[in-house]
């Protein structure tokens, strides 16, 4: 009943990690690769643990539209290609979908680093879920194909796409999974947590 679809763009470092932790062959109908032009190996590894890869035009709105298009099962989640879901996500996501709701979902922020930066920055994405209801990509996105189409679903934005959709989403209609969804925190680290 879910398709996953997940945008990459040499993503093979992280890819295989993410494919494994959203494992549910009774949940998962189907995984969609949404790629971007891929110049290593994020393709082929894709194909190798069982995805289905479509290519297209690069930039995270357009390859969700493309996935999303390509998608056959009746719920959708966008996840990125370097999230990974926390073990026990198939219960909550199940939940969920029983209730049947013109409703999304997120997962809890959280960064794969055990500093204490990586500690401040969740603390500021669940303060800015809190007071804004403004989650981002890096959340997951749990949505029902009817209700996405219903919204007129992702625009080919090259960024915030995700700030883009939430917000015509709506504040009463998102709900917040206790599950953590794991985030590389590569960028953090590689650009400074002040400056990212």
């Amino acid at each position: 009943m879910l398709s996953i679809i997940i945008p990459t763009l040499n993503a093979a470092s992280a890819l295989e990690a993410t494919l494994k932790s959203v494992e549910a062959p009774e949940l998962v109908g189907e995984i969609i690769i949404s790629d971007g032009g891929s110049t290593d190996s994020t393709c082929e590894a894709a194909e190798r643990l069982g995805a289905t890869v479509i290519g297209g035009l690069p930039g995270r709105g357009t390859q969700l539209v493309t996935g999303a298009a390509q998608a056959t099962q009746p719920w959708l989640l966008f996840l990125h290609a370097d999230t990974q879901m926390d073990p026990g996500w198939q219960a909550e996501v199940q939940a969920f979908i029983s209730r049947k709701k013109d409703k999304a979902a997120v997962f809890k922020f959280a960064l794969n680093d055990a500093t204490s930066s990586a500690r401040r920055v969740e603390k500021f994405v669940a303060w800015r879920c809190k007071w804004f209801d403004l989650p981002y990509g890096d959340q997951g996105l749990l949505i029902s194909r009817r209700f996405y189409n219903q919204i007129g679903g992702f625009k080919n934005l090259p960024l915030f796409e995700d700030v883009e959709f939430v917000r015509r989403i709506g504040r009463d209609k998102i709900h917040y999974f206790t599950t953590r969804a794991h985030t590389s925190a590569e960028r953090y680290q590689k650009d400074g947590y002040l400056l990212r």
